[in-house]
C-alpha cells in the first residue's frame, strides 16, 4: 500500500516512546514479556479474530511484537504496523525479518492515517491510547472509522485506572496520563467518532498492571 511522505508539519509533531523514553527502549521487548505482556497480547489477538485474506492494521506498533503474532498466527492476512517513532520501527522491521514475517510498516500518526477510506478489516490498539491527548484520541478514532471496512472491526487494550495495580503504568508514563483513560471517558470517545456499538468486551489484570479491552465495529 503506497504512502504519502511525511510533510514538514508531521514530522514535526511530538510524541511519546513506548517506553516513556529512548534510553529504555532497547529493554522494553523483555520487560513487557516478563510481566505478562504476551498473554494480553494474546487475548487483544483472539477478540480481533483475524481471518486468512484480512487486511490488518496496528496502529501504535512500536516494536512490532502484535503486527509479528497476528501474521504468525494467520499468514494469509495483509498486516501493517503504523508508529510515529523511527527508532522503535527499526527493531519492528528487524523481528519480522527475523520470524520471516511478510508486514509493511510505515511512520506516521494514528490521527492522520496516510491510508485510503475502507482500507482494512481489522484495525489494532495495544497499550497506544493512552499516549493521547483528548483531541488526539478523537481523531485518531474518526480516521480508524474511516479507514475500517464496512463490517470491519477495531480491537483494543489499554491500562484501566478504576483499578488497583498502577505502580509501572506510573513509573513509565505517569499517573497523570492516564486519570482521563476511564472505561466512560473512552467510550464516550468511542461514541462521538461514530461507533454507536462500542464496548468494553473484559477485563485483565495481574500483580503488576489492571487492563481493559475494548470493541467495535464500522457500519
Amino acid at each position: 500500500m503506497q504512502v504519502p511522505s511525511n510533510t514538514i508539519e508531521e514530522q514535526q509533531k511530538t510524541f511519546l516512546p513506548a517506553a516513556g523514553h529512548d534510553w529504555l527502549l532497547p529493554f522494553y521487548d523483555p520487560f513487557v514479556k516478563l510481566i505478562g505482556g504476551d498473554a494480553i497480547r494474546k487475548k487483544l489477538i483472539e477478540q480481533a479474530d483475524v481471518r486468512p485474506g484480512h487486511n490488518v492494521l496496528e496502529i501504535g506498533c512500536g516494536t512490532g511484537s502484535v503486527v509479528v503474532a497476528i501474521k504468525r498466527s494467520q499468514p494469509e492476512a495483509e498486516v501493517t504496523g503504523l508508529d510515529p517513532d523511527p527508532k522503535a520501527l527499526e527493531r519492528a522491521r528487524k523481528k519480522a525479518q527475523r520470524n520471516s514475517a511478510s508486514i509493511h510498516f510505515d511512520q506516521g500518526f494514528a490521527g492522520e492515517l496516510p491510508y485510503p477510506d475502507h482500507s482494512f478489516d481489522r484495525v489494532i490498539s495495544s497499550f497506544m491510547f493512552h499516549h493521547l491527548d483528548d483531541p488526539e484520541k478523537e481523531k485518531t478514532l474518526r480516521e480508524v472509522r474511516r479507514v475500517l471496512k464496512p463490517g470491519g472491526s477495531f480491537h483494543m487494550v489499554d491500562f484501566d485506572p478504576s483499578e488497583s495495580g498502577g505502580l509501572l503504568t506510573r513509573l513509565f508514563h505517569g499517573h497523570e496520563r492516564l486519570k482521563d483513560n476511564s472505561a466512560d471517558r473512552i467510550l464516550g470517545l468511542f461514541r462521538e467518532a461514530g461507533f454507536s456499538d462500542a464496548k468494553s468486551t473484559t477485563t485483565g489484570r495481574n500483580l503488576f498492571f489492571s487492563v481493559r479491552y475494548y470493541a467495535s465495529s464500522a457500519r
